[in-house]
Order: C-alpha cells, then sequence, then structure tokens
C-alpha cells in the first residue's frame, strides 16, 4: 500500500481500501447459536416418545476402554440422558438400535415405530 501511495513503482494502479467492511466469510466464521429457550411444558405424554441426540468425537482424552465418540440420548418426557461411547462415530446407528431395544424392555415401553 504504501508502495502505490508514495508512487515508488511507476504503472501500479491506485486501489482504495475500506477498513471497515465486513466481510460475509468474517460474519459467518464470528456466528454464535443463541441459547434456547427454557422449556416449561413437557411437549410429549410418555417416555421415550421423544429423544433428543447429540454425536461427538473424537475427544482428546478417550474412555476407559479407548473409545472416543460418544452418542448422547435425552429423553424429552422424564429429562433423562444416557451417554454412549463408541469406538468409531459409524457405529452410531447400531448402537442406539441396541440401546433403544433395551431401554424399551427396561421400561415397559414400546415404539409405535421399530428401529431396525
Amino acid at each position: 500500500m504504501k508502495i502505490s501511495k508514495l508512487n515508488l513503482v511507476k504503472g501500479i494502479p491506485e486501489l482504495s481500501f475500506v477498513n471497515n467492511k465486513i466481510y460475509d466469510a468474517c460474519i459467518h466464521g464470528k456466528q454464535t447459536k443463541v441459547s434456547f429457550k427454557i422449556k416449561n411444558v413437557v411437549s410429549t405424554f410418555r417416555p421415550l416418545k421423544l429423544l433428543h441426540h447429540d454425536l461427538f468425537g473424537p475427544t482428546h482424552t478417550a474412555s476407559l476402554r479407548g473409545k472416543r465418540y460418544a452418542l448422547v440420548v435425552v429423553d424429552d418426557y422424564l429429562r433423562f440422558s444416557w451417554t454412549l461411547f463408541l469406538a468409531h462415530k459409524n457405529y452410531a446407528c447400531e448402537a442406539f438400535i441396541i440401546f433403544s431395544n433395551k431401554i424399551q424392555n427396561e421400561k415397559h415401553v414400546y415404539c409405535e415405530h421399530q428401529i431396525r
């Protein structure tokens, strides 16, 4: 920029720079999510009707059995959560099916739609 302002090199076109311009990539990179509002009303009428999932990893620290991924399942009705540790994220679907069958048997609650 000093080269063009001081005319140190012939033939360089003058460029104008806008320092206060905000670029789209910068906006998206700096965005943060707003926290969800706390629900005071339960939207389901029985356990295991609505489940929320979060699959994350790899973590820096492995579990006792060397697993670096985790699947967190939260029941919307009970607000109870389970954490399933996984060796790889590709095992999430299989782990959830096994978990779903196990928890339905334990709670004696069966889903209308079985996962296969």
